[in-house]
């Protein structure tokens, strides 16, 4: 690292320990995730290891309660551990962030015997989750859902197919959202279904522009049983789980835009501190400081938003407003900073020998997940003017 090139990023942690937490996901990232990235995503190969090593380590829980195997940390700390996890590679930093919100309907809306029978293995047992809203006719339109779940005894059975699903086919578990009475948000409910359920099967994983080593699949659901004490919540309780999932999921898409951005300005900055055009080092043109000190602001203010929207998260205020802010705000700004810094590497920039054209192509899906940045600023315009007329 030069004196003129890229510096650690200064964090706002509140105890000693969370910077020791810091310092050993750091030391981790260097060490097992950056390494292997390019060629993990050149290959499309999933780092299962990784996360095996990752939930041994206590890194799968840590915003979830101590008592059922999570780590206690605040959100404002969570959150920077997966920018510095997707910064190594986003493949391993949006995993944990599924994985946390796969867990996080069990750990706000199951009763506590499920809390304790099941978040222990699911927190740091070594096991993977994934999140099954999004369906081939309901995305952004998630109430019109269709997956059904018909009571049979003291179970449920399953039918219907989820798309778009990150860990699909590889998940040791699914949080999935069924429709169990009429139309509409307030006929769904939340279950939790094995990996291995029987009648459960995954499509070939889409062939997507990037996140390569990150497989994202349909998957069938064919009479699939699942007992009631599966049940995530009331019967008809499943919409309010999913939004509420989904807006601690925005701020871990969030924290993960930013530490894409972090990386691709790092790889800038160290660019142009070794690259001379014209006798003259190119950081020394006004044009390129300019773009520099662009693609800096928009990260500082990012995070800074992210941040915001944790603090009210971890003191237990409305946050929604907040949360959508910061997806809409950290994932525009992952796609121009990411863009920008393949400009700054001109030529060199468009190939694959150099991690920006990797992350360009992988921070343009972070404004589609977890709702894309449309459905983000219809949530915030109701939040500022109040709901769209009836009329």
């Amino acid at each position: 690292m030069t004196e003129h090139g890229p510096q650690p990023v200064e964090r706002e942690l509140p105890t000693q320990e969370a910077r020791d937490l810091l310092t050993l996901v750091r030391d981790l990232a260097q060490r097992e995730i950056s390494p292997v990235a390019a060629e993990g995503e050149s290959t499309g190969t999933f780092p299962r290891e990784t996360f095996r090593l990752l939930s041994g380590s206590g890194l799968l829980g840590l915003p979830y309660d101590e008592e059922y195997g999570g780590g206690g940390q605040p959100y404002e700390v969570y959150l920077q551990v997966l920018e510095e996890l997707a910064a190594a590679r986003l493949t391993v930093g949006l995993g944990v962030s599924v994985h946390s919100l796969a867990c996080h309907g069990l750990a706000h809306f199951g009763s506590k015997e499920q809390r304790a029978e099941l978040l222990p293995d699911m927190l740091g047992g070594g096991l993977l989750g994934a999140y099954c809203l999004s369906e081939p006719a309901s995305g952004s339109d998630a109430a019109s859902l269709r997956t059904r779940a018909v009571r049979d005894g003291d179970a449920w059975v399953l039918a219907g197919t989820k798309a778009w699903i990150t860990h699909g086919g590889i998940a040791d578990f699914y949080t999935v959202l069924a429709r169990t009475g009429g139309e509409g948000a307030r006929g769904i409910t939340a279950f939790l279904v094995p990996g291995d359920a029987e009648g459960l099967s995954p499509a070939p994983p889409e062939n997507k522009m990037g996140l390569k080593g990150s497989p994202t699949s349909q998957l069938h659901f064919d009479g699939v049983r699942v007992p009631d004490s599966r049940r995530i919540g009331e019967e008809g309780q499943g919409f309010a789980v999913a939004l509420s999932s989904l807006d601690s999921g925005r701020l871990g898409i969030a924290a993960c835009a930013i530490g894409i951005a972090q990386a691709a300005l790092d790889e800038a900055l160290a660019y142009v501190a070794g690259r001379e055009q014209f006798g003259r080092p190119i950081g020394d043109f006004q044009g390129l400081r300019f773009m520099l000190a662009d693609m800096g602001t928009q990260i500082e203010a990012g995070r800074a938003l992210y941040l915001t929207a944790a603090r009210k998260h971890d003191a237990g205020k409305p946050f929604s407003r907040e949360a959508a802010m910061a997806k809409l705000f950290c994932t525009d700004a992952a796609m121009r900073v990411t863009t920008d810094a393949v400009q700054l590497l001109g030529g060199y920039g468009y190939t694959a020998d150099f991690a920006v054209e990797r992350y360009m192509r992988e921070a343009k899906v972070l404004q589609i997940v977890e709702g894309t940045n449309q459905i983000q600023r219809m949530v915030i315009a109701r939040h500022l003017a109040g709901p769209e007329s009836a009329r």
